[in-house]
């Protein structure tokens, strides 16, 4: 039962990595008519939205006491802060950055989640680091900026990233005690009130006609990127370690880079293309459960012929 929930927990993580790296195209798309904090702000409002239905249908499984409200709502408070700020900044970078860079720096979270997760005694593997490490190389290939320069929204972009690994480990913490479907419906509520209060004072995107411009985009974003991708990635870490997750989510840099290509007519070389392979080949690394230096070594009756 435990291998079949590993098993699903993965599989949610890589439809939730698919769900984000198509997003790219989307942010990129809907920031052409609205600004960053109205266009998260409505697409976060929209996934919340999509998943009442779910939450209804499934709420006798959803307990809550008197006892679990504190904790409840410390834990909608970091998720949300977090889940905030890094798409907050990732919006600003976007504005400069390609859909390309875009989710080759916002990948290296593959990296932030173990580093960040050692601090607070969280065991990584050999395994782990070693597929972090393989993955990290391709995401540096599929990136294609060999000269390592960051402009400003490369930079907000990287910063993004480090807020990606904390709420990516303070959701591992938090799911564990509470519905995981409750607690995305609460970050993506809290995210969108934050981001809409904030383009009210700051920013000046409620035009009817800009809002129906950016319809297409909002719909992709809010429904496949929040509300389901999101919601996959806080029921993946039911039963996959943090840095397990992180290494399957990095993939959607794979599928910002081919949405980049086909939709934005950006560039996909061979040393691109091998970027991929490394990528999926680091994720099939490192869930492999036996030391991969024993794996290596020869077998004892192989030395002994």
């Amino acid at each position: 039962m435990t291998e079949v929930l590993f098993m699903t927990g993965r599989l949610f993580a890589l439809l939730a990595a698919i769900c984000w790296g198509f997003d790219f195209i989307a942010l990129i798309l809907g920031m052409k008519h609205l600004e960053p904090f109205a266009f998260n702000g409505l697409r976060f409002f929209l996934g919340a939205l999509f998943l009442v239905p779910v939450l209804l249908y499934f709420r006798s499984e959803i307990n809550i006491s008197l006892k679990s409200l504190k904790p409840l709502f410390l834990a909608i408070i970091l998720m949300s802060s977090s889940l905030f700020i890094a798409t907050a900044l990732q919006q600003f970078g976007l504005q400069t950055a390609s859909a390309t860079d875009g989710g080759f720096i916002s990948g290296l979270y593959i990296i932030f989640v173990p580093m960040l997760g050692i601090l607070i005694n969280q065991k990584v593997s050999n395994n782990t680091w070693f597929g972090a490490s393989i993955s990290v190389i391709g995401l540096f290939f599929l990136s294609a900026k060999y000269d390592l320069s960051l402009n400003i929204g490369d930079t907000l972009i990287l910063i993004s990233a480090i807020f990606w690994a904390l709420n990516i480990l303070i959701t591992d913490h938090f799911v564990k005690y509470h519905s995981a479907l409750l607690l995305a419906f609460c970050q993506f509520f809290f995210c969108g009130l934050i981001s809409l209060s904030l383009s009210l004072f700051l920013e000046n995107s409620y035009d009817a006609n800009k809002i129906y411009l950016a319809g297409g985009a909002l719909l992709y974003s809010g429904i496949f990127s929040v509300a389901l991708g999101f919601t996959l990635q806080v029921m993946a870490q039911k039963s996959v370690s943090p840095s397990h997750v992180a290494i399957i989510l990095s993939i959607e840099a794979v599928f910002a880079a081919t949405g980049g290509w086909y939709l934005l007519n950006e560039s996909l070389t061979a040393i691109q293309m091998s970027g991929c392979s490394l990528m999926l080949g680091g994720i099939i690394l490192s869930q492999i459960k036996k030391p991969i230096l024993n794996i290596l070594k020869p077998s004892n009756s192989a030395n002994s012929k």
